[in-house]
């Protein structure tokens, strides 16, 4: 058993020793085992878990997700810490240090009069501290890890800095129109490889979706929603009549379909 001094209230400090505690010989087995990619997963699940608390305006929820989320920020510099290349306090001293640079409008002499210039502003500083050099630079820098609509979004919306974008959405629905016609011919007549066209279809239907102001991610999550509910409406109209879904024809599935609206 470890010595470890139990108190009223732990903070920050604390949560990370308790991590070294854990981490260490005479400490859990479990977390001794782990590494960087043992548990990238988990960050990722507690970061949208706490998006969720977010949404869903659950207060109590999101300080219980945020701390999920802060001790895989510490399990992880645990991990650096013992390798001997850096340590949270490393962590805490870059973040404060591009947050500083990044906001010469509060701690330099640049005035803004706008959070329009603010965010430019923004760009252009983080452009010349990850040496991009050309907005293609910045387009490439752009995670593979996010989701891929959030991926696509953030990757036009910095094309769009060097002029390549459609004026409005009028040419954008256009492409989106484009795009459709030639999945249907590559899944229908064969010309050409379907799944690269559906993919071209989900990036103009998100470059679409930039001139709407619409989170990609919102609007299908909405959609996912707005399917679910009609869908057990669908269910439940054709349980009431004694109907199994499945062996229901395609005329009168949609029939149902367009009854559970």
């Amino acid at each position: 058993m470890v010595n470890w001094c139990s108190k009223k209230a732990y903070t920050c400090q604390d949560l990370m020793e308790l991590v070294r505690v854990l981490r260490h010989p005479g400490g859990c087995p479990w977390d001794q085992e782990q590494t960087h990619r043992s548990i990238r997963r988990n960050l990722l699940e507690e970061a949208y878990e706490a998006a969720e608390a977010i949404d869903s305006g659950d207060v109590d929820g999101l300080k219980e997700e945020l701390g999920d989320v802060l001790l895989q920020v510490c399990f992880h510099a645990s991990i650096e810490e013992d390798a001997g290349r850096f340590t949270l306090d490393d962590v805490a001293d870059g973040v404060c240090k591009k947050l500083i640079y990044r906001h010469p409008h509060v701690f330099g002499d640049v005035n803004v009069h706008s959070t329009g210039e603010v965010l430019s502003n923004w760009e252009e500083l983080k452009k010349k501290e990850k040496h991009q050099n050309t907005q293609a630079d910045a387009v490439d820098a752009v995670a593979r890890t996010l989701p891929a609509l959030w991926r696509a979004e953030k990757m036009k919306q910095k094309a769009a800095k060097a002029g390549f974008d459609w004026r409005d959405v009028s040419g954008a629905l256009d492409k989106l129109s484009e795009e459709l016609d030639e999945l249907r011919a590559a899944a229908l007549e064969g010309d050409g490889d379907p799944v690269e066209e559906l993919g071209d279809l989900l990036f103009a239907a998100v470059c679409a979706g930039r001139f709407l102001d619409a989170d990609p991610e919102d609007a299908l999550h909405a959609a996912c929603d707005k399917f679910s509910v009609r869908f057990r409406r669908m269910e439940a109209l054709a349980a009431q009549r004694g109907l199994a879904l499945d062996k229901l024809s395609g005329s009168e599935q949609a029939a149902l379909w367009r009854e559970a609206h």
